[in-house]
This record gives C-alpha cells, sequence and structure tokens, in this order.
C-alpha cells in the first residue's frame, strides 16, 4: 500500500500557497463564493491540464472516479457524491465556471 502524496499532491506543494492566498484576499476571490473556493478551483483545472481533460464534463467523470483519493491529491474541500457542490448539467457546469468572474 502507499503510504506517501500522491504524483499531484506533490506537484501542488511547489506552488505558493500563502502568495495564492494572499492574492485571493486581496482582490476578493472568494466573496460570494458558495461553490468552489479559488484554491480548489484551481487545483481542479490544474488537474485537468496535467490530466489532458477536454470538458467540465470529462474532468467531473475522471475527478469521481478518484474520489476515494481526492484528499491524498491535494483536494481539502468534500465535494460529496458529484464533483460539483450543486447538480451539474451541460448548462451549469460552464456557469459554475464563470461564477468566480461575477
Amino acid at each position: 500500500m502507499n503510504t506517501g502524496k500522491t504524483l499531484f499532491a506533490q506537484l501542488m506543494d511547489f506552488l505558493p500557497w500563502t502568495t495564492f492566498a494572499r492574492y485571493v484576499a486581496r482582490y476578493g476571490g472568494d466573496k460570494g463564493v458558495r461553490a468552489l473556493s479559488c484554491a480548489e478551483q484551481f487545483r481542479v483545472m490544474a488537474f485537468a491540464q496535467l490530466t489532458y481533460r477536454e470538458s467540465l464534463r470529462d474532468i467531473e467523470v475522471c475527478l469521481s472516479a478518484q474520489e476515494a483519493k481526492l484528499y491524498h491529491m491535494g483536494f481539502r474541500e468534500r465535494f460529496g457524491a458529484r464533483l460539483w457542490p450543486m447538480p451539474t448539467s451541460r448548462a451549469t457546469g460552464a456557469s459554475m465556471r464563470t461564477s468566480h468572474n461575477a
């Protein structure tokens, strides 16, 4: 049994999370966000880039297949049965991604 961190978690450890948190606080990135924090959304999008995911549905399917390993991959928020905290359809998945821009 593997007792170490996953490769993705090791890559995320190289990022300056204190600087990231400072920028999020400075620009109010998490203000009014109910679903995913900026850090969690960054982790999801970084995972999508590194695994060559092509759509939000593809990201959701890939991460939900790894649900038991999400915490060990560095995801700190609990997503529940599905990756996205709200019901995901083809329209709402894209709207969640743009909710940070509002």
